[in-house]
């Protein structure tokens, strides 16, 4: 995910700035750039790729004296990863950079081209600087014409600006998109969106709330907040462990990105959702002319996003779908016909088998999508569409939030494609649109969810083996979980449909077999209570998730009531997603990295 930096002071602005970004490298990016404001003027340098090519073009830019310096690493969202896409971004006289996304950015745009601003960029952030320099010709000072450009924005943002109009100051605001201020006893001040380009820096540090804004100087700092009343700063102690700023607290990444899950999920909805219909500014609709049939492709845990989309594209968009795991559809001699959507899904679109079946999709002239984390990645660039996941960096190889980004995407995607065949009623598609705004909320990792699951684990660490088991949309879901335990538990794991049990697999019940049992109250619950019955009463060992206690089983994990299936889909998922994260920690394994296992497979 994008990183920013910011720096007021009078020592090496360059390096600080750079040292900051390099300290952002674990998040992921495209594109870097810095913008210093020194003696009233402007030094601006980007530079797409690593932060070695920045630092090539700055190798002759000196900073000596007091400046104000702010600096990004990009993760592209709108508009492709290039220069002119980098931030920082420039008006006439004013420089910012932007985490998050602006909602309104194409009204706002619009409004400004109207009035005769020219842009550079295919970016929102750029309206941003833009629409500060309108209000800053009717305004009486700088401040308030950012205070203005800030109550003007709709979406998530962290931002920093600059302007020749006040140039010992940084502007700030922060609404869904972290970041804080730091100090020190040389009165300098340090801006970042994570604590760890502040180690060895700062020794004490402000962490803004949703709606905190203001400006910074060389003698004060200025904080406002949602309901623009002045606020005192709350600074506590940084931590000086680099390792575990990357971590935010959390003991590994793959806990941190569990957690983040609520988060990345509303990133990856932003932007998308109207009151009655999904909004893919990426698409374009004609790719979805004379389409018949819908390919999913893909491997491992994006396989189990993927054959969780296939209930969702026949059950809302009424079209014929199936689904191929990539390693095999190679090799398979398959048939391809024209009136196919061809269908790629990988974390970091570089996965070699799914990579190949694009290119056999694209040979066989059929009209191809793919459903992808990183811009300008191979899959996007050969691709004809793409949808961004908007996921950020995931560290831990097991993935979690790139599955449940995956099967964000999907569900608008047969939304979309449900309003484009009118296979769904409006109200309908209404109603699934106010469910898909629920899915932030209803992945949040509660303290007692985790805490029962942590002392739960501690009943898992042995017998012969798992079933994960579910119907319909939840027996991918089982896959899933299978998949996360034995990645990184190292004991045997297995995912079936409900169903599926009494043709063979129940030979194996017994009180060693422990079955992890998705039950949700929404989708069939009374065929899949029957079929954890009937491994109960082969003594197997039984742990029930559901919202609905269930009398015959020996744990039971709840979940909250919910409205409809999906909401249940997902709050299992972080179920199975921390139980096995806490059973492994419970054997002492290397949670993040698994032993035989790398995060993007690019061999076959």
């Amino acid at each position: 995910m994008c990183g920013i930096v910011g720096y007021l002071g009078e020592k090496n602005t360059k390096e600080i700035l750079l040292e900051g970004l390099k300290e952002l490298e674990y998040r992921g990016y495209d594109s870097a750039g810095i913008a210093v404001l020194q003696n009233g003027e402007f030094s601006n340098y980007k530079a797409i790729g690593k932060l070695v090519n920045l630092e090539e073009k700055t190798k002759d830019f000196v900073t000596s004296g007091f400046a104000v310096g702010i600096g990004h690493t990009r993760w592209a969202t709108h508009g492709k990863p290039t220069e002119l896409n980098a931030h920082p971004h420039l008006g006439e006289s004013s420089y910012v950079v932007h985490n998050g996304i602006i909602e309104n950015y194409a009204l706002l745009k619009k409004e400004l081209m109207a009035d005769g601003v020219t842009f550079l960029s295919q970016t929102d952030t750029e309206v941003i600087v833009h629409q500060f320099e309108k209000n800053l010709k009717i305004e009486k000072s700088a401040f308030e014409a950012f205070a203005k450009t800030i109550s003007e924005l709709n979406g998530a943002y962290a931002i920093l600006l600059t302007t020749k109009s006040q140039p010992k100051t940084i502007f700030f605001a922060k609404h869904g998109s972290p970041m804080l201020v730091g100090v020190n006893s040389d009165n300098e001040k340090f801006f970042a969106s994570s604590d760890t380009p502040l180690i060895g820096h700062a020794t004490d540090v402000n962490y803004f709330e949703d709606g905190d804004y203001g400006f910074v100087s060389s003698d004060e700092i200025a904080i406002f907040d949602k309901n623009n009343t002045k606020k005192e700063a709350k600074y506590s102690k940084l931590s000086q462990n680099k390792l575990s700023a990357q971590k935010e607290g959390y003991r590994f990444f793959m806990e941190k990105e569990i957690y983040e899950q609520s988060d990345v999920i509303a990133d990856t909805l932003m932007g998308r959702l109207s009151d009655s219909e999904i909004i893919f500014d990426e698409l374009d609709k004609e790719l979805f002319n004379g389409i018949n049939e819908i390919k999913l492709c893909a491997c491992g845990t994006s396989y189990h996003s993927a054959l969780s989309a296939s209930y969702l594209f026949e059950r809302y968009s009424k079209i014929k779908t199936s689904v191929e795991i990539a390693s095999e559809f190679r090799y398979r001699e398959p048939i391809m016909t024209q009136d196919t959507l061809f269908v790629v899904i990988s974390q970091s679109g570089e996965t070699a088998d799914t990579l190949e079946t694009l290119k056999m999709a694209k040979n066989a002239g059929l009209k191809t999508l793919v459903i992808c984390n990183v811009d300008n990645s191979s899959m996007v660039r050969l691709a004809d569409a793409t949808i961004l996941t908007r996921a950020g960096i995931e560290k831990g190889v097991a993935s979690t939030k790139a599955f449940a980004t995956q099967v964000t995407v999907f569900w608008m995607l047969t939304l979309y494609i449900a309003k484009l065949r009118n296979s769904l009623k409006e109200e309908e598609i209404i109603r699934q649109i106010s469910l898909l705004r629920e899915v932030p909320a209803s992945v949040k990792v509660t303290d007692q969810m985790h805490e029962k699951l942590k002392r739960l684990s501690k009943r898992y660490l042995h017998g012969h083996g798992f079933f994960f088991i579910g119907r319909d949309i939840f027996f991918p879901l089982a896959l899933e979980g299978a998949l996360k335990l034995k990645e990184i538990s190292y004991l045997h794991a297995e995912g079936y449909p409900s169903g599926e049990m009494k043709h063979g697999p129940i030979a194996l019940a017994d009180p060693e077999l422990f079955t992890i049992a998705l039950l949700p109250e929404h989708l069939h619950y009374e065929k899949s209570k029957s079929n954890v019955e009937e491994l109960s009463a082969r003594d197997s060992t039984i742990c029930a998730i559901s919202s609905i206690e269930f009398d015959k089983a020996d744990d039971f994990i709840q979940i909250s009531k919910c409205k409809d299936y999906m909401l249940e889909f997902f709050e299992m998922m972080i179920v199975v997603q921390l139980l096995s994260l806490e059973i492994s920690v419970r054997l002492g394994n290397d949670v993040d990295m698994p032993r035989n296992l790398a995060k993007s497979v690019t061999v076959e």
